[in-house]
């Protein structure tokens, strides 16, 4: 993930942190992808862990799932050629 850090510096509107929803103030991080704010170097670093975390269960789910399907679908392949 790319972000800015930005130092004595205000956002132009009046923005919270992505994670925590604390008021940013002179000093906060940029995510360049999805423009969110966050406060910190802690709170962006939870958020990107928060990702991976996700992202690694999704891969879980759709192995788990994957096999099924491709059984469901070698049956319907047998029928149809018998």
């Amino acid at each position: 993930m790319k972000f800015i850090l930005v130092n004595g510096r205000t956002p132009f509107r009046n923005s919270t942190c992505a994670l925590c929803g604390e008021s940013i103030s002179n000093s906060y991080l940029r995510e360049m992808g999805t423009q969110l704010y966050y406060c910190d170097q802690s709170c962006y670093a939870d958020h990107c862990k928060r990702v991976v975390d996700l992202s690694n269960n999704t891969r879980a789910a759709v192995v788990a799932v994957a096999p099924k399907r491709m059984k469901k679908a070698s049956e319907a392949e047998l029928m149809l050629t018998t």
